[in-house]
């Protein structure tokens, strides 16, 4: 009888633990979902400040790099034009990289590895840069 009732317990014990692991990975992937999201507003309002940026003159345009590969480095680079205010901009990126990069680690994210290179240079035609190749 005691045999049978240590078996019990154990198979209890185990579907206990079972039920707790699940939660944790619920949590998690909820928690990844909160990053996604916050990512994506923060991209959307660095874009549009972005691109509410106009130029008359070459020397006005610029580029940031703009999100954090799990390997490294940036996704791609933002150009934009000093019209705007860079320091709002810059720090909207630079927290944006920062939060990815934690989004990488805490959801174990991967990626391609490949490297993003900077533009060549940035011109300004018809009141916006535009990065070359």
């Amino acid at each position: 009888m005691k045999a049978s009732t240590f078996i019990i317990k154990l198979v209890f014990l185990f579907l206990l633990l079972t039920a707790f692991k699940c939660d944790d990975q619920d949590s998690n992937s909820r928690s990844c979902d909160d990053y996604i999201s916050k990512l994506e507003q923060m991209k959307a309002e660095i874009k549009d400040l972005g691109e509410a940026s106009v130029c008359d003159k070459n020397f006005e345009c610029r580029s940031i790099a703009l999100g954090s590969k799990p390997c490294g480095g940036p996704w791609s680079y933002l150009v934009y034009s000093t019209s705007i205010d860079t320091l709002t901009l810059h720090n909207l990126v630079e927290a944006h990289n920062k939060l990815e990069r934690e989004y990488n680690t805490a959801c174990q994210q991967y990626s391609d590895c490949m490297m993003v290179k900077p533009p060549l240079r940035i011109e300004c035609e018809d009141n916006k840069c535009i990065a070359i190749y």
